[in-house]
């Protein structure tokens, strides 16, 4: 196994002020296809069960020539090559030099993005998603399961957000679950491309404004979300139900 990344002064102080950082070749490529294989099966077996009044949550709308997955919730509490990867220690040594020791995974998605139509992610912010009880105590691991590029919706990044206050969020109407910044916010921030390299990883912190574009090319942008915390950290005020049944001690 390769020497696992770590981050020194320079790379805590850039995420301190830009709330966001990106750290390449944290797992092997054939690390993360194990992965895929294994959400893909389950994410079969989810589509096939899955209501119609909980598709619009679920599938991919910006593909219309077949019927795919858009995200899967907490595969921390339901996949065992997931929680692999939360208590991992080349992820969790690096997610402890921003959180201190002692961190949680309280809530993580995967995101599909498939090829030639996978829809965007509106710019948001975590924080007000989670509501948590200290917003310093909250970093996403943006963990990249294929390369994601600026052709495929890699993330872009509203650098420095991270030192601005929360925004109150809206979601369009019958997508309770799409909350958003407001134009008004969005217009007067630039948004910067990210992208990550697969078995590399993106850190941002709570309050950064993040959002990802559609996936114009031919090649699938499959991603694991870890949202950890510092272990005394609770969603307190969440916009959505989150279970605090499933937080998962790492550390």
């Amino acid at each position: 196994m390769a020497t696992a990344p770590t981050i020194d002064a320079i790379d805590l102080a850039f995420y301190r002020h830009q709330g966001h950082l990106t750290v390449n070749g944290v797992f092997s490529a054939d690390e993360m296809d194990a992965v895929v294989r294994d959400i893909e099966h389950w994410g079969e077996t989810f589509l096939g069960a899955l209501p119609p009044a909980q598709r619009s949550w679920y599938v991919d709308g910006g593909v219309s020539a077949r019927t795919v997955l858009r995200k899967l919730d907490n595969p921390h509490a339901h996949r065992d090559a997931v929680r692999a990867l939360a208590r991992d220690r080349r992820l969790v040594d690096l997610v402890e030099r921003f959180l201190g020791a002692g961190v949680s995974v309280y809530f993580s998605q995967i995101f599909f993005k498939p090829p030639e139509g996978g829809g965007p992610k509106p710019a948001h912010q975590d924080n007000f998603y989670f509501g948590p009880t200290d917003i310093e105590g909250v970093v996403t691991a943006w963990i990249a399961l294929d390369d994601a590029t600026l052709e495929n919706g890699c993330l872009y990044f509203g650098d420095g957000t991270n030192q601005g206050p929360v925004y109150r969020h809206f979601a369009p109407e019958g997508e309770p679950y799409n909350l958003q910044l407001p134009s008004e916010v969005l217009d007067k921030q630039p948004m910067a491309p990210a992208p990550v390299r697969k078995g590399g990883v993106s850190f941002h912190h709570g309050n950064t404004f993040h959002q990802s574009g559609p996936n114009h090319s031919s090649h699938w942008r499959r991603a694991c979300a870890l949202h950890f915390v510092r272990n005394d950290v609770e969603f307190a005020s969440p916009a959505l139900p989150y279970d605090r049944g499933l937080k998962f001690k790492v550390t």
